[in-house]
């Protein structure tokens, strides 16, 4: 009988394209001449700015908080001189958001807060929170939600297991897979660090079964960690999506929204949340970098540890540049990244790639009419009707989408990419979702 890998209701198979930087090790980038840093890198409040022009700043330095709950403060990824506060563009939200602008003196000159924990070991819970919290540091997986808040626990919602999240099933993108290679240590260092601030004993690293070189490596490396395993799942999108990975290892399924992975007692965090955790408690480093991975038609692709706050612009001429006329760039992977305007756009935290694609790269080719043939449907991990919600959404009538669950769905886009018609399910469902938050009580 042949052994079925944990995965999970629905999904789809992907051509991966990961060849192009799968055995890339990460070298680190260039620090920026001038360090853009939005005031809203999170899920939730925007941060206020703590510089103005003119003003010194040090490499770690935090230059933007907010005194809301859900919020995660901005720090300088470089030492030199604040020369404007200033709307600048959002490469995830389509908008202007506030931006302090760092003019780099060179020196990587490093705030005195950013010092090494004594004894991060003996750390109490809320220490490591606190840490966490002032460090910066969000879900690096794309969600960008603050880890802190995360980590709070409830005495009403207890939770028993705690899932690193390695899958990185999105075509193209390698960053989680080369640091999982190369840090393997210091990622599980992490883990025990988040394990202990939201009090759980038994935590497990998932990994896709088609990165056998880090299922090999973190096996390795989780010997020394007695409370932790290693788990491969079947290498399905989005096996990334929280809900998803919780159904796959467990068979629990998290309630639809506003339900949370903590509803079914677990805690998910992504494998450069935890590098970042490690970094943050142990050295007393935030969150100012991280790795992504620049692929796609550039001269040469490559997985890079790269600062925040740092142009698109200049990510892309530290690969080479274009290797030759591209028609779009993606900001993450092609199945959820957002096409960017700009290379003047700034990384930021969620930025887990860039991704250049020629316009044969980018051909959907022309819609037709429902086959009704149900593909959609049976691949919707958060089973919802797709086509359904479509329909709904291109004839205006949003009160019959709200009923079909329309706010459910993750915006994975399954459903567009397995349809036969070619129908752009994901963009109808999207303006549903939308035309829903700004009517919350229905029309």
């Amino acid at each position: 009988m042949l052994h079925r890998l944990p995965t999970f209701k629905g999904g789809v198979h992907l051509p991966g394209h990961k060849h192009l930087t799968r055995d890339k090790p990460v070298r680190r980038a260039r620090a920026p001449r001038i360090a853009v840093l939005l005031m809203l890198q999170h899920s939730g409040a925007e941060c206020r700015p703590l510089v103005g022009p003119g003003d010194l700043v040090w490499l770690g330095q935090k230059v933007g908080d907010s005194d809301q709950l859900i919020s995660a403060p901005i720090h300088s990824p470089v030492s030199g001189r604040v020369v404007a506060v200033e709307p600048r563009l959002h490469p995830a939200m389509g908008r202007e958001v506030t931006a302090v602008i760092v003019e780099s003196d060179g020196k990587d000159q490093v705030h005195e807060s950013v010092r090494p924990a004594p004894d991060p070991g003996s750390a109490l819970p809320e220490q490591i929170i606190r840490a966490v919290r002032e460090a910066g540091i969000v879900g690096l997986g794309g969600a960008g939600f603050p880890t802190h808040v995360k980590l709070g626990s409830s005495a009403d919602r207890p939770r028993d297991l705690f899932i690193l999240n390695g899958t990185e099933c999105e075509p193209f993108l390698t960053g989680d897979l080369r640091l999982m290679i190369e840090e393997p240590f210091r990622i599980l260092r992490g883990a025990v660090l988040l394990m202990k601030a939201a009090g759980i004993e038994r935590g497990v690293v998932a990994i896709d079964r088609n990165k056998p070189e880090a299922i090999k490596t973190m096996r390795r490396e989780v010997a020394r960690f007695p409370d932790i395993e290693v788990v491969v799942v079947a290498a399905r999108y989005p096996h990334g999506g929280e809900k998803q990975l919780i159904e796959a290892i467990t068979g629990r399924q998290a309630p639809p929204p506003p339900g949370l992975p903590s509803d079914v007692g677990v805690l998910v965090n992504n494998v450069q949340t935890a590098f970042a955790t490690s970094k943050a408690v142990e050295d007393g480093m935030p969150l100012v970098e991280r790795v992504l991975t620049v692929s796609g038609r550039v001269r040469d692709p490559a997985n890079l540890l790269v600062r925040i706050g740092t142009p698109f612009e200049d990510v892309i001429e530290e690969c080479g540049g274009f290797e030759e006329q591209v028609a779009k760039v993606l900001m993450g992977g092609p199945m959820t990244g957002l096409s960017q305007p700009t290379l003047c756009a700034p990384v930021v935290k969620g930025t887990s790639g860039l991704i250049a694609l020629a316009e044969e790269d980018t051909l959907f080719g022309e819609s037709s009419k429902c086959v009704r043939c149900g593909r959609c449907v049976d691949v919707c991990p958060v089973r919802i009707l797709p086509v359904w919600i479509a329909a709904y959404a291109d004839r205006g009538d949003f009160g019959q989408a709200r009923k079909l669950h329309a706010i459910t769905c993750i915006e994975c886009g399954s459903c567009s990419y397995i349809c036969p018609a070619r129908l752009p399910l994901l963009d109808s469902i999207k303006l549903a979702k939308i035309e829903i938050a700004k009517h919350p009580a229905g029309r």
